[in-house]
């Protein structure tokens, strides 16, 4: 998803407190019913994994990313078939 059409996409289906995990526009996959953007997890973890060890970026991702509540618009994270 280009900058672009995910400001489109959280226009239409966000609200103005929708939240992005910044640098992960790509592993979006979709948008809850409280605006909140879905982010998948194993495509973050692979993202991560191209900079660090796999053991690494899911400690990454757990600690520094889902574990960052920023209240009620924090994006959700879930695993993907």
């Amino acid at each position: 998803m280009t900058v672009n059409e995910l400001e489109v996409f959280v226009e239409i289906h966000g609200d103005p407190g929708t939240l992005k995990a910044d640098g992960f526009d790509d592993c979006i996959v979709g948008i809850d019913s409280k605006q909140r953007l879905v982010y998948d997890i194993d495509k973050i973890v692979g993202s991560l994994a191209q900079d660090m060890d796999y053991e690494d970026a899911l400690e990454f991702f757990y600690y520094n990313i889902e574990g960052a509540y920023m209240g009620e618009h924090t994006p959700v994270f879930i695993h993907t078939p």
